[in-house]
Order: structure tokens, then C-alpha cells, then sequence
């Protein structure tokens, strides 16, 4: 077992400012070069946040689906607002543990590195949500795989604009912690047989990274011992053959952002389904306000509280008008921020990755109940699976009518990447990926619709 004690590496050690492309090509920025390393660290942080902010890819996540789909309503939460509220519910979380656990305060991500971190955990959202990322997989699966969190990766290291092959070219550490599952899909998926795999509802895929990413993970991995390394990317496999493997480690910064994340999904996705009356408050009081009287508490007051909590929360949610809804959700998620603690798992040489934010385990309870909540009541209604249901096949159209057609159908900016020798299938999936899903509705409108389509329209 490992001590705990950081050898090799600290919070500012230059190796986790360090950017791929000084590393491959040696460049630096003049201005980062005469400040002391710690305000130099949360420059180039800073410098990570202003390029997230400003890229494409977070722009488009303006106008891609969180929950409900666009057009629905004006009031919900996208893709763009949720990674909005993740970011300002990490930052709070650090500050938090800042004041609860000072101990730690030297591998506590600063403001700026942890916003960075939370803006850019979606950018590789496809358009229509988790269906659109199955769709993608299904034609994928045998070329790397397609997985958002991996996309993710790939946008920052490769595809964003700001570089010519090292994409949006961030911190080493703001990309450790957008790493949610280190590992290569050839290394952790495990699909059904061939028969089942032309179903694209059978081919959800694992959560990992594509197999065209092995130099990142490489490369972003490298400040770590050989034995840390190689314990980060454990796999835990089930006994059935035909399920895939699932990932058992990550750092403390990703530990911060997926609480902000589950966070936010659980309790501010509800705000958008209770504005929107898509549950009553019936529904909340069985699934939620009921069974939460069976957590168990290590003490009476958290009890009390939870219970003070639940019967405020299931009179002003319901109410008319926006102030007492959201009252009773900044109320929940208070309730659960600080209740999150950092556990030492004595496991690493290093302590980004020994550190761990979690929940109480009745505050774990509690954001689960929420979870599960959302999705009974809203994603697996119908209705919005309907409209998943649509997106997933207009993906794979898309997907296979550009496979087929690429000097016909794809834009030039693609035809001269397979003219530089890029793959077909990447070069693909990375265009479709991109789309937002009012861009993927008009494109399939452009090549399928009769009377849709002009040479004018983009």
C-alpha cells in the first residue's frame, strides 16, 4: 500500500502546467515566463477557463439537448447552462472544502482551474443527448468507439481551434481532471455478438476514451510513478462476457467536478421538470420525500434536517411562481454541498490522485433518490423517448449517408482532412459529433426531406 506521501509530484509543480504542445514542439508563451509559480499557475488556469469559454464547441453546446429537447420551452436547462451551473457548484464545492478541511489546501484546485475543469467536461456532447451518443457507437464500435467524456478529450487535445494539432492545447492538470475514465475503449469494451451489434440500442458504449487517444492518455498520465499510472487505469470486468469493463479510478479534481455534475443532473434538472409540470408533487412526495425517511443518519441532526428540509422543499416547489421553487432547490443542493468531506484512499504515491470528494452516505442517498427521480419521471417518459428515439436514427442516417458519400456529402474542411490521410470513420464522426442538434435536424432535412434543401442555406 502506498504511504500517501507525494513524491514526485505537488499542486504546482510545472509538470501539471505544462501544455502537449510545449512538450512536442517546444512552445511556450513569453508573458507566463517572470511571474512566481503560483500565480503563474492560476494564469495559465485562468488562460485554460478563456479558452473553453471562447471555443466553438462550448458554444454549441447552447443548442444541444441536456433533458428535454430544444424547442420545448425557453426556460430549461441546455447543454451550455447546465456546464454553467457545474461550474459555479465546483468552484463552491472547493471553497467549501477550503474552510471545512484546510489540511489539504495545497492539491485544492483553485477557482479558476476547477471552473476550467467543469465548463469543458460536455464539450463532446453529440447532438440528442445519450441516444445520440449510442447512435454514434453503433456505427463506432468497431472503428475506436464513440464516447462523449472521450470526445471530450479529443476536442481539448486535438480538434479545438486554438492550435493546429494539439486542439485547445490546456493544462496538463485541467485535462487530468475532464479525465473521467482513463482507458482505451479496445481495452474495456465487451459487446454482445455480432447479430446484436447491428441494434443500436445494444451497443450503449463503455465509458472510456477512444483508441486513437492512447498518445494523450500517455502524455497527460506521464508525471505519475509507472505504479500509479498503471493502478489509475484498473478495469473491474463482470462476470458476464458481453458487458463492458468499467474504470475504478480518477483524480481528486474529477472527483470535485462529477459531484457538481451528479449535483446539478439531480436537483436542478428537477427545477426544469417541476417549471415545466412534468411531475407532481405527488410523484415527489412517493419517490422522494417518502422513502428519504428511511435513510439512515450518523447523527439526529442530520436526520432533523433532512426531514426540515424534505417538508419545505415539497410545499415550495409546487408553489406558483419562480422565488419559492427556487428557494427549495437552493435549499437541496446547500444541503448536499456540505455535506461533501475529502477522504485520503493511501492508495497512490500521489495525492491528486489519493484525494477524494464524496458525500456523506446519507447525502449520497439523498442525491440518488433525486437521480433516480429525474430519470423515471422525465427521461424515460414516452414522450421524451420519442424524440430520442428520432435523433438516434437521424445520427445513424447521417452517419451511414456520409460514410458512403464523403466526396459528395461532406463539407470541404473534411475532404481535405481525408486527403491528408485521416480516417474515414473519424473524420466522420468527429463532423456528426459536432453538430448541434438543430444542425443535425437540417442536415438530415437537406438529404432526406423531399422539399427541404437549397444551395443557399448553411
Amino acid at each position: 500500500m502506498a504511504t500517501g506521501k507525494t513524491t514526485s509530484t505537488s499542486a504546482y509543480d510545472e509538470r501539471w502546467t505544462e501544455r502537449k504542445r510545449k512538450t512536442d514542439e517546444g512552445y511556450t508563451s513569453p508573458r507566463f515566463q517572470t511571474t512566481p509559480d503560483h500565480q503563474r499557475s492560476e494564469a495559465q488556469y485562468q488562460r485554460d477557463r478563456a479558452r473553453i469559454i471562447h471555443c466553438a464547441a462550448f458554444r454549441r453546446l447552447q443548442s444541444k439537448t441536456q433533458v428535454l429537447n430544444l424547442g420545448e420551452s425557453d426556460f430549461y436547462r441546455t447543454r451550455l447552462t447546465h456546464s454553467l451551473e457545474v461550474a459555479q457548484l465546483g468552484s463552491g464545492i472547493c471553497s467549501h472544502l477550503l474552510q471545512t478541511q484546510p489540511q489539504w489546501r495545497d492539491w485544492i484546485a483553485p477557482a479558476m482551474l476547477m471552473e476550467a475543469i467543469c465548463l469543458a467536461h460536455d464539450l463532446g456532447h453529440p447532438p440528442f443527448g445519450h441516444g445520440g451518443e449510442t447512435a454514434l457507437n453503433s456505427i463506432m464500435h468497431a472503428h475506436g468507439g464513440f464516447e462523449g467524456n472521450g470526445q471530450t478529450l479529443r476536442i481539448a487535445m486535438k480538434l479545438g481551434e486554438y492550435s493546429e494539432s494539439h486542439g485547445l492545447d490546456l493544462t496538463r492538470r485541467t485535462l487530468l481532471g475532464v479525465l473521467k475514465y482513463p482507458s482505451l475503449h479496445q481495452r474495456i469494451a465487451r459487446y454482445p455478438s455480432a447479430s446484436q451489434t447491428s441494434q443500436a440500442h445494444l451497443v450503449k458504449p463503455p465509458k472510456c476514451l477512444h483508441d486513437e487517444e492512447a498518445d494523450a492518455l500517455a502524455w497527460l498520465l506521464a508525471p505519475f510513478s509507472p505504479s500509479d499510472r498503471a493502478l489509475l487505469q484498473h478495469i473491474d470486468f463482470p462476470a458476464q462476457t458481453d458487458r463492458h469493463g468499467t474504470t475504478r479510478y480518477k483524480g481528486f479534481d474529477t472527483s470535485i467536478m462529477e459531484l457538481a455534475d451528479d449535483i446539478a443532473y439531480g436537483v436542478h434538472d428537477l427545477e426544469d421538470a417541476v417549471a415545466l409540470r412534468l411531475v407532481t408533487q405527488a410523484q415527489w412526495q412517493s419517490a422522494i420525500a417518502d422513502k428519504a425517511a428511511a435513510i439512515e443518519w450518523p447523527h439526529a441532526k442530520d436526520r432533523a434536517e433532512c426531514t426540515q428540509l424534505l417538508a419545505f422543499a415539497s410545499q415550495q416547489l409546487f408553489l406558483e411562481g419562480d422565488k419559492p421553487r427556487k428557494h427549495a432547490i437552493s435549499r437541496i443542493v446547500h444541503f448536499l454541498m456540505e455535506r461533501i468531506h475529502i477522504e485520503h484512499q493511501q492508495l497512490f504515491e500521489s495525492d491528486l490522485l489519493n484525494l477524494q470528494a464524496v458525500l456523506d452516505p446519507g447525502a449520497e442517498q439523498l442525491l440518488k433518490l433525486h437521480k433516480d427521480f429525474v430519470m423515471q419521471c422525465v427521461i424515460l417518459r414516452p414522450q421524451i423517448q420519442e424524440l430520442e428515439f428520432k435523433g438516434q436514427q437521424m445520427i445513424r442516417q447521417l452517419m451511414h449517408a456520409l460514410l458512403q458519400h464523403p466526396t459528395r456529402l461532406l463539407p470541404l474542411e473534411q475532404q481535405q482532412l481525408l486527403e491528408q490521410g485521416h480516417g474515414l470513420h473519424r473524420t466522420v464522426c468527429d463532423y456528426v459529433a459536432s453538430m448541434t442538434d438543430l444542425e443535425a435536424t437540417r442536415r438530415y432535412s437537406r438529404l432526406f426531406a423531399p422539399n427541404v434543401g437549397s444551395v443557399f442555406a448553411p
